[in-house]
């Protein structure tokens, strides 16, 4: 392909780009995947037997800790103070290995408190910690 100056003389190479051969390839790209895509799903039909039973519960027992304002500790809604915590927690896991920690504290709460309970739980073995925040 030779490409050259934009004069229209008799002698001048042609300077514009063919691009029918592009847009055969792309047509002929198009019609491949269209013919392959649906064979990339394999389903396979299956006639699964029916069964009753009773479904499963193995859901770990969940800690709802709140911090309020002024610094007030609550187990599940219910006041408890800060130097049972640890027992608390140890209580908790000895229960049950999986249990889950759902961490409310109030905006205002200072940093050393959510910091001290989330060392006491951890300390204690509980591994799942979740803090729990309200939509705006």
């Amino acid at each position: 392909m030779a490409f050259g100056s934009f004069d229209k003389g008799p002698g001048a190479p042609m300077a514009e780009i063919n691009t029918t051969p592009l847009v055969d390839v792309m047509l002929v790209l198009l019609v491949v995947f269209i013919i392959t895509a649906p064979l990339l799903t394999n389903n396979v039909k299956l006639d699964l037997p029916q069964a009753a039973a009773a479904q499963h519960q193995d859901k770990p027992e969940q800690i709802r800790l709140s911090i309020a304002a002024d610094g007030g500790v609550f187990w599940n809604d219910q006041p408890v103070s800060r130097e049972a915590l640890a027992a608390r927690f140890s209580a908790a896991v000895q229960a049950n290995p999986k249990v889950e920690l759902n961490l409310r504290a109030d905006k205002s709460v200072r940093y050393e408190l959510v910091a001290t309970t989330l060392a006491a739980a951890q300390q204690s073995g509980v591994s799942r910690i979740g803090f729990v925040t309200e939509a705006p």
